[in-house]
């Protein structure tokens, strides 16, 4: 069954103005500078276009110079195809499409023209009456009861609130939520960057690179945690980060906390959320290109009066650390699960292809087996292979789509990775003592320049 014209983006003119190119010369228009892409055959020059995608730069910067059929395909909705003609410059001569990308596309072409990519289901409702809720009984508890143990409990709804706070934001930074993108652009800036501090800007410049170059060591941020994390001996070599540009460097300080990692792992995602917090405010305040930048930083702002304000209304001190900690450890379960889903499956060195999108997917992802009443604890990040093929899939239609995934995966002898929360816990943990291990035998670089600065870029 071949895609549907909603799913996919319609071939342009290039046949009419009869200029074929080869992928060799596809290929040398591979920087920021002079970068042109194809997708489904046609060969488009999008240099003028680089600082106006709303994905951000990197991501187009990544795929340079190939082909970006299946992911042009996976994060656009038809919509996006008119702005392509304007760049058109020609038609690839030697355009092929894998086996498992043709299927790929078949079921996306189907998943589309059954409408679930518009239904987003009655998930952000609910999640609005929860955090809502929540948020009124931790000012109760905090405000109006004297008791330690109410105090206490209140941090921990705060970072409950968090956690459900960053599933919304997730996914309306994949999709509309509301229907309304004036509307859905309010709730990012209330329930992110108000709500718990992290930049929704900041956010989709981490993750739209994460989701292009999934698990490739030198391109994906979420596996770049030198100096506490390494996740393969890869990481040892001093590589150059895309994303970061900047050398990940395994010096002696690396050396050490790497050594250990496995037993560090619980205990920094405890209080990663101070990471994450000071990754954002840099990104607002310094990153060059911020979208709307006064109202990320009102928003980020906005968290700064209120959270310590809350935190301030506390009898004593150690009242109020052990709010802060409550707060921090429990949305130190997210961190954990986002890590899951990625550190001990398949990674590797270099851009991705964008001709084996459904390879490089289903490869780097693990999904986490669970019964449908535990959805709302992860959030649609159980799924995390469908999620990474289909990122535009609203997460109530994951568990769906499921089955016919892994038929396909099946179908073409790709991995299709699932474990219990449990045994994907045990294999992180593996996969971080057997890197660490390695460590204590590799040859470490120069002493560290900087381990402040190291340490705060280093995302948890």
């Amino acid at each position: 069954m071949p895609p549907s014209a909603d799913a996919m983006p319609a071939p342009g003119d290039a046949a009419a103005d009869g200029r074929m190119i080869s992928s060799k010369e596809l290929r040398a228009h591979a920087s920021p500078d002079d970068l042109w892409i194809s997708i489904s055959g046609d060969v488009y020059d999008v240099t003028p276009w680089l600082p106006h995608h709303p994905g951000g730069d990197l991501p187009l910067v990544t795929l340079a110079g190939q082909d970006a059929t299946d992911a042009f395909a996976a994060y656009h909705p038809p919509s996006a195809r008119p702005l392509l003609r304007r760049f058109l410059v020609g038609r690839l001569s030697d355009y092929t499409v894998s086996p498992a990308s043709a299927d790929f596309r078949c079921l996306l072409a189907q998943l589309s023209s059954a409408g679930l990519f518009d239904r987003v289901g009655p998930t952000p409702k609910v999640q609005l009456a929860i955090m809502a809720t929540l948020f009124c009984t931790a000012l109760y508890l905090v405000l109006a009861c004297a008791a330690a143990s109410a105090h206490l409990l209140a941090g921990g709804l705060i970072g409950f609130i968090w956690i459900q706070s960053s599933y919304m934001g997730h996914d309306s930074g994949h999709h509309r939520i509301t229907g309304h993108p004036l509307l859905d652009r309010v709730l990012q800036i209330l329930s992110g960057n108000c709500l718990t501090g992290l930049s929704i800007a900041w956010w989709k410049c981490n993750h739209n690179t994460h989701h292009i170059a999934c698990n490739s060591l030198d391109h994906d941020p979420d596996l770049q945690h030198m100096p506490l994390f390494a996740v393969s001996p890869k990481l040892f070599g001093n590589i150059w980060s895309y994303f970061y540009r900047r050398t990940l460097a395994f010096d002696a300080a690396s050396k050490f906390f790497i050594s250990y990692q496995h037993w560090t792992f619980y205990p920094v995602m405890c209080v990663a959320r101070i990471n994450l917090l000071t990754q954002s405010a840099l990104f607002v305040l310094t990153e060059k290109r911020v979208l709307q930048r006064f109202l990320e930083i009102a928003g980020v702002a906005a968290f700064w009066a209120w959270y310590p304000l809350l935190v301030s209304c506390l009898p004593n001190w150690w009242e109020r650390v052990a709010f802060v900690l409550s707060s921090f450890t429990i949305c130190g379960i997210q961190h954990v699960q986002f890590c899951l889903n990625h550190f001990s499956s398949e990674v590797y060195v270099g851009p991705p292809k964008g001709n084996d999108w459904f390879e490089k997917q289903t490869a780097g992802t693990l999904d986490i087996l669970c019964s449908p009443w535990m959805d709302w604890f992860h959030g649609g990040l159980q799924f995390q292979i469908e999620h990474h093929l289909f990122p535009r899939l609203p997460q109530c239609h994951l568990r769906k789509v499921a089955p016919a995934v892994h038929d396909l995966c099946k179908k073409h002898g790709l991995p299709y990775s699932a474990a219990s929360f449990w045994d994907a816990n045990v294999l992180t943990w593996k996969t971080l003592r057997a890197a660490a291990l390695q460590a204590r035998n590799a040859t470490s670089g120069a002493a560290p320049k900087n381990l402040v600065w190291e340490a705060v870029n280093t995302h948890g």
